[in-house]
């Protein structure tokens, strides 16, 4: 169980009231709130700043970003609103795409009110400690800017000369160009980084609130992005330099509770759960399967490209065909390897006859491999009939598994790679109360990012050999190889192979394949199941660089301009 907090219901009510309610009012009714009754006290001040924390936590902000992936090279799967972005079927009227842009300026007129009202509270409240909320209400309004920046390009500028409450009628900027938009984040961050606590200071309830080196590495990703690779570099080194920070020890059980709360958790949205705290993010029930607590969905699941590119554990690429003859060719033996020799039997199944090979091969990869994904004939501890049981994932030749008898049950009956990262097991002792809040604190930057990142600036910046001293500090982690790229290219393919291994499942691959310029890559690229058979096609042009502006949006606000190809 977590023994750190910044979220409670009570907290949370109270912060959502005071963020959407409070008008300036001549009365102040004594059972409600109002600006009359609120903003009196550093409790008031705490309990609006949860509010502007609790957005991260908003499906269309952070609450399912893990499965952005999928926009990449790591994820894949089905019925979720991310995958019509996946298969091209979108536009400006798609829910994915107006739930995020309300839901992004949602966070920011959230953190405008923070940074309005606290900065006024000068009779209750020391200057310093005004300073570092509105440090911290700058640092989420960063945060939300540049996602949405990453999303849209330019979009419209609301500070918080802008107040809602008094303005709603008139908000109808222009769109800000994308680098007017960049400078405002980088100002926000400036100021946060000047006035907020460093990692460490924030303890007990809490932790989890933003630091001066998440403002900073915040800040290098937001350089690193518009390919200002010296700034972004100098602000990663700041982080690295600082001495606040270093890779967990357990790769595994960082991504449990205990690691997620680590020293490399630059930022995180902060999870909780247990009966009355169920404050988390849905990682269960989309990534976790039907023999998962709640009985899930696996909504969400990893590319067979993804797995079949993690390394051989000496470093040298992985060749199916090295081990079974034929099988990057032949679906025949993509079946003999991975199929039940008895057909759909889960209560009496015959494993393949080459599956001692087969999980010989696992232990000879990237560790990684099998810490992230739960694959064919390894076990997992699931939830049966309102308890832990241990479970083995077979693959039938049609259906699937069930949890009665032992066998992961697959929603769909998917013959497809399963995520182990992030998907509970049994009921985390008791902390999984509702499949909907998975307890465990979700990275938004994480130590390992942070270096990775240092690394692309020096690769871009003609510092290859020295972009391989960071690479190689992730990999000695997990005990893997040092990277022998010599030229830039190369250097970049390391960098690339390395974020996707060593972040798989947080969601970074999307905007990764973005910024670097290759989403087309995956234009017309088939998803395949474990024996070849076709899932989908990935579906991408020049347009989806940037989403497009949605058109509700334009209709209330004429000034907005529509991206090109929309």
């Amino acid at each position: 169980m977590k023994k750190t907090r910044i979220l409670s219901s009570a907290s949370l009510l109270a912060a959502l009231l005071a963020i959407c309610g409070c008008n300036s009012l001549d009365l102040s009714p004594d059972n409600q709130l109002s600006s009359g009754t609120f903003w009196k006290t550093e409790t008031h001040a705490r309990q609006a700043i949860v509010g502007v924390y609790a957005m991260l936590r908003n499906d269309n902000i952070c609450g399912e970003i893990y499965e952005e992936d999928a926009g990449g090279f790591i994820g894949t799967g089905y019925d979720r609103g991310f995958f019509n972005i996946v298969k091209g079927s979108y536009n400006s009227t798609t829910g994915h795409v107006t739930s995020k842009w309300s839901a992004l300026y949602e966070g920011v007129a959230r953190a405008n009110s923070v940074i309005q009202n606290v900065s006024g509270m000068t009779d209750y409240l020391d200057q310093a400690v005004i300073d570092r909320y509105v440090g911290e209400a700058k640092f989420l309004r960063a945060y939300y800017y540049n996602m949405l920046l990453n999303y849209w390009g330019g979009v419209p500028i609301y500070d918080e000369s802008c107040v809602v409450a008094e303005k709603f009628s008139e908000m109808m900027e222009p769109r800000s160009t994308a680098e007017q938009v960049r400078d405002f984040i980088i100002s926000d961050l400036d100021a946060a980084i000047a006035v907020l606590p460093e990692q460490g200071e924030w303890t007990g309830a809490d932790y989890g609130r933003a630091t001066k080196g998440a403002a900073q590495a915040l800040k290098g990703k937001v350089l690193l992005y518009a390919k200002d690779y010296s700034g972004a570099a100098s602000a990663f080194q700041t982080v690295i330099n600082s001495g606040k920070y270093s890779l967990y020890e357990s790769y595994p059980k960082l991504f449990l509770p205990g690691g997620d709360a680590s020293d490399e958790m630059v930022f995180a949205v902060q999870n909780i759960g247990g009966v009355g705290s169920d404050f988390g993010m849905p990682m269960c029930f989309y990534m976790g399967t039907r023999s998962t607590y709640g009985s899930c969905w696996d909504n969400f699941t990893a590319s067979t490209r993804f797995v079949d590119s993690y390394e051989n554990i000496d470093g040298t690429p992985f060749n199916w065909d090295d081990w079974f003859p034929g099988f990057n060719s032949d679906n025949k033996v993509k079946e003999e390897v991975f199929l039940l020799q008895n057909g759909t039997s889960y209560t009496n199944p015959e494993r393949p006859a080459q599956v001692d090979k087969l999980l010989e091969m696992y232990t000879k990869r990237d560790p990684r491999m099998n810490w992230t994904i739960i694959l064919p004939y390894t076990h997992y501890l699931g939830w049966a009939s309102n308890q832990e049981r241990d479970m083995e994932y077979i693959i039938p030749a049609s259906g699937s598994g069930n949890e009665s008898y032992g066998s992961i049950r697959v929603n769909n009956s998917w013959k497809i790679y399963l995520f182990r990262k992030f998907v509970p097991e049994g009921n985390m002792n008791g902390a999984l109360n509702n499949r909907s809040h998975t307890p465990i604190n979700f990275p938004l930057i994480r130590y390992a990012d942070v270096l990775l990142m240092y690394a692309e600036c020096l690769n871009e910046t003609g510092q290859t050999s020295e972009a391989a001293t960071y690479v190689n500090m992730v990999r000695a982690r997990v005990g893997m190889p040092g990277v022998t790229a010599t030229t830039k290219d190369e250097m970049f393919q390391a960098i690339k192979h390395e974020r996707e291994v060593e972040m798989a499942g947080e969601g970074h691959s999307y905007m990764d394949y973005k910024r670097w310029g290759i989403l087309e890559e995956l234009n017309g690229v088939a998803e395949l199941n474990l024996i070849g058979g076709s899932l989908y096609s990935h579906a991408t042009a020049s347009r989806d660089y940037l989403f497009p502006i949605p058109n509700a949006e334009i209709d209330k606000n004429p000034a907005l301009t529509q991206n090109p190809g929309w």
